[in-house]
């Protein structure tokens, strides 16, 4: 009989291309991690990473798929919600991803996800870009000012729930957090130091200190 590996950090399993990268990006911090839709370890992990690309549409049928979306909603420990990840945990999204009706999504964080208005900028903002950021422990030695690498065309507003936030055509939240659940809208995995940065101030976070 075979042991079912355990690690500490879990990134959900949701089909998505960035999954590796952003592994790596946690194995370079030398992380116990591991990628897994399992039910039982994700549940049983200290924290949990939640990655995504492409449509909001595409990635919540892939977790209704995966049965994971009221696990998901559940969790206690920290858990990380990167790029479309971070918008999933809100309401609703407007990137219908084919569909007519908008998607609903994790309803975590009280926000809904819109259109960037880039004011005529290029869409998807796609590059490098300066972030305001709060006292949040996920933002612990960085910079105000830092700069990390976003692709995006949808955007969480400002609200109450804003960690830090960037400037493209509009003011918009380029993290957001409720609770034991926050997200980044920037790619921590491709944003060099600063996003090494980050993803050690979450490795630090338990259900004691992360929530």
């Amino acid at each position: 009989m075979t042991t079912q590996p355990t690690a500490e950090t879990v990134i959900i399993d949701t089909g998505c291309a960035n999954l590796s990268s952003v592994r790596y990006a946690f194995e370079r911090l030398n992380a116990d991690v591991l990628v897994t839709d399992d039910p039982a370890l994700i549940k049983g992990a200290k924290r949990v990473v939640l990655p995504g690309v492409g449509s909001a549409g595409a990635a919540m049928a892939s977790l209704e798929q995966k049965s994971l979306i009221e696990l998901i909603q559940g969790l206690t420990q920290p858990v990380l919600g990167v790029c479309l990840g971070m918008q999933m945990l809100g309401r609703l999204s407007k990137e219908r991803g084919g569909k007519s009706e908008d998607c609903q999504c994790l309803d975590l964080v009280p926000v809904d996800i819109e259109e960037l208005d880039s004011q005529g900028q290029p869409l998807p903002h796609m590059g490098w870009n300066q972030i305001t950021v709060s006292n949040h422990p996920l933002f612990e030695g960085i910079e105000q000012g830092s700069y990390v690498y976003f692709v995006h065309s949808y955007r969480a507003p400002l609200s109450d729930y804003t960690l830090a936030q960037c400037d493209y055509g509009e003011r918009f939240s380029a993290a957001i957090g409720k609770d034991n659940f926050m997200g980044v809208q920037f790619h921590p995995e491709k944003s060099a130091a600063v996003g090494a940065k980050i993803l050690a101030n979450f490795l630090k976070m338990n259900s004691e200190n992360g929530a």
